[in-house]
């Protein structure tokens, strides 16, 4: 067994702009992220996940950089940034950044010398294209926009963009490029960082000759291509294997068989991925395809590479509202969900809020969002005929914008999150979900979540056990075991809104059990278990 202190962490993401407003200005900032640090210290956690806070026009959230080495002047500056450092440091706390390089900002300065003409030195630094019969390149569709194209009058040419226009992407093909982002790398581990979420690395790799996609709605041909591997590869070799960090790529569109050459321990490429299986293809609960997607990710992964668990993050909407019942259920749903995240095989992560069972949310009209993805949309739909009203409808539920409210701290104006005015609407519901609400309640979601990281710490089964899924075929009921050294945790979950039933599996009706952590008061104890409404259980069996 491959110990790694990052498997065994339990990593937080603050995003940053929504956590906590230290100056009054409606943008959370790293300052704030310093005032807060004890409040994430008590959770338990052992890595803070920051997102981009580099110098930025920040037109897409911080993910349009047009400066590595420089400090979005939002979010502080380098003193405050070292000084946050250092007090995670202090903490006992490790922390990662994210690592932004498949595209920059149309304002970064090797860009705007890119674009001054066909023959600069940085021409091949993006990539460009001349136009086909009078018009783009090719069919494809960007994340945000169309198109992946946008046409440049300077030079008559089009250059290329997986996400917005004001986002054109870098060619990795150039090795002068790879060697500036390796450089820059070092720049920020040699400062002390411990590793870094890297935002969707597999889109580095184009597909050769860039061709007409047979169906360019399904953009998968923008991810996994041929040569991703090299470059993964000579990353890991010039930089990444000379620290002790952690990586986590953002890896879109791979299944376990693809996912695995990105983690595979004698590969040298990355620690850990975030997949995408869950996310992007259940926009709502679906038990029977969770767990397929489990039970193919362990086996694909088992002894060989490492998976990553979450259900929600600045890009997708909070799991109580996409995933649980936020209503009637809220609490009992988001234990019931955190149960899961924190005992399934890979890496458990806290999205901000979650550990208070912060909501979705609902404003009443577009002009409310600031999600970029959300509003092109909308506006391309419309254009296109789409009635208003229903397009926004259609949007609501995977809106950004729906994790991405501010961290509800007290019942103060703004939630306690700013003195000014916020840079996005708070959540109405913040009167009543809230930090001190949680902190007030010894029964609350905050303690929940910091029973289950203390668990961790202290048994590995939860991290190194071996997964079997005991219920496969339930449509509401997921019952699971993780097992190390003769011991055997039995996970059991009622994910439905209705009391239901299940028995204890005969291998262990007749040995002892002991109840470790229920998300109710009280649990029926017999060889047939009832349980309510979104209950949660586990329990310990010994084995030996």
């Amino acid at each position: 067994m491959n110990k790694k202190w990052w498997k065994e962490a339990v990593v937080y993401q603050i995003y940053w702009r929504s956590f906590y407003d230290s100056d009054g200005d409606g943008y959370g900032d790293l300052e704030g992220v310093i005032q807060k640090l004890d409040y994430v210290k008590s959770l338990g956690v052992d890595v803070i996940w920051l997102n981009p806070f580099y110098k930025s026009p920040d037109r897409d959230n911080g993910y349009d950089i047009s400066d590595y080495y420089g400090v979005m002047e939002k979010s502080g500056d380098m003193e405050t940034f070292e000084r946050l450092l250092a007090e995670i440091h202090n903490r006992g706390m490790k922390v990662i950044m994210d690592l932004v390089v498949n595209h920059t900002s149309d304002q970064h300065p090797w860009f705007i010398e890119s674009k001054s003409s066909k023959d600069h030195p940085k021409r091949d630094w993006y990539i460009w294209k001349d136009p086909k019969d009078g018009r783009e390149p090719n069919n494809w569709r960007s994340y945000f926009e169309p198109s992946t194209w946008e046409y440049d009058e300077t030079t008559g040419q089009y250059y290329f963009h997986s996400f917005a226009v004001a986002q054109p992407d870098l060619n990795w093909k150039n090795p002068e490029l790879r060697n500036e982002i390796y450089k820059m790398m070092r720049f920020w581990l040699d400062k002390g960082i411990d590793g870094f979420r890297m935002d969707v690395i597999n889109l580095l790799a184009k597909v050769d000759g860039f061709p007409d996609a047979e169906n360019p709605y399904d953009i998968s041909y923008l991810a996994d291509n041929p040569g991703i591997h090299e470059y993964l590869q000579e990353m890991n070799r010039e930089v990444l294997q000379h620290y002790d960090s952690m990586t986590v790529g953002e890896i879109p569109f791979v299944t376990p068989e693809t996912g695995l050459l990105y983690v595979h321990e004698d590969r040298n490429e990355l620690n850990t991925l975030f997949h995408f299986q869950v996310a992007d293809e259940m926009a709502t609960w679906d038990m029977l395809r969770y767990k397929q997607i489990q039970t193919a990710w362990y086996e694909g992964l088992k002894q060989k590479g490492w998976n990553s668990q979450f259900l929600n993050n600045h890009d997708h909407t909070r799991q109580v509202t996409r995933y649980g019942n936020d209503k009637e259920y809220r609490e009992q749903s988001a234990k019931l969900l955190a149960t899961m995240v924190h005992t399934l095989p890979g890496t458990a992560y806290i999205y901000q809020g979650e550990e208070i069972g912060m909501t979705g949310v609902r404003f009443d009209s577009i002009d409310d969002y600031d999600d970029i993805a959300m509003k092109n949309k909308y506006k391309e739909a419309v254009e296109n005929g789409g009635d208003p009203q229903e397009v926004f409808e259609s949007l609501l539920l995977l809106s950004r914008d729906n994790s991405r409210t501010p961290m509800q701290w007290n019942t103060s104006p703004e939630a306690g999150f700013t003195t000014g005015t916020p840079w996005i609407k708070v959540n109405p519901n913040f009167t009543e979900i809230n930090v001190q609400n949680a902190l007030a309640d010894e029964n609350s979601v905050f303690y929940y979540y910091k029973k289950l990281i203390a668990l961790r710490k202290e048994n590995a089964v939860m991290v190194y056990g071996d997964f079997k899924d005991l219920s496969e075929g339930d449509e509401h009921m997921y019952m699971y075991t993780r097992s190390l050294e003769g011991r055997t945790w039995l996970v059991i979950l009622n994910h439905s809104d209705e009391a239901r039933e299940i028995g204890i599996p005969e291998k262990y009706r007749n040995l002892d059990r002991t109840l470790i952590i229920a998300n109710y008061p009280e649990q029926s104890e017999e060889a047939t278990l009832s349980l309510q409404p979104h209950e949660a259980r586990i329990y310990e069996i010994i084995t030996k």
